[in-house]
């Protein structure tokens, strides 16, 4: 008699499904925000808040990115690659903005509406789209695993 309940194993390398759904909610944002915009900032207000929402989405993009194809081939140095991107990212938009400065068509305030509302949406949805794979910590078999020594 088959067994009612069936282990479904691990989700396998769930970052490109996690990146995807970070896209589509936080680039629906980012779209609204930059409509909005329009009307109070005109064009330089929809063009700041589609480079604020952007370069938000790409800083967490290259993170996700990093997770997919580092994971696969090496789950557990995963969190190793997340951390040196992490470095790599920050120190390289630092010094891009340091270096290229505020253009002159920047309005400040709808770059910061843009960029605060991507980063909280896209963490909320990386969050909850996380919080439903499914880690195997232990396996499913049933029987020990056994560590042999040869020596």
């Amino acid at each position: 008699m088959p067994a009612l309940v069936e282990s479904s194993g691990p989700t396998e390398s769930p970052w490109l499904r996690i990146l995807i759904q970070c896209l589509i909610w936080t680039g629906s944002a980012v779209v609204l925000i930059a409509v909005i915009s329009l009307f109070p900032a005109g064009e330089s207000g929809l063009l700041s808040a589609i480079f604020g929402g952007g370069i938000v989405v790409v800083f967490f993009s290259i993170s996700l990115l990093i997770g997919h194809f580092i994971g696969r081939k090496n789950p557990t140095g995963a969190l190793s690659a997340f951390a040196v991107g992490y470095v790599v990212k920050f120190v390289g938009f630092a010094a891009l903005f340091i270096i290229l400065g505020a253009p002159d068509w920047l309005n400040r305030l709808w770059f910061f509406v843009a960029a605060l509302a991507s980063v909280v949406i896209w963490q909320a949805v990386e969050v909850v789209v996380f919080s439903r794979t499914r880690q195997q910590i232990f396996s499913d078999s049933g029987e020990p695993e056994v560590k042999s020594s040869n020596g």
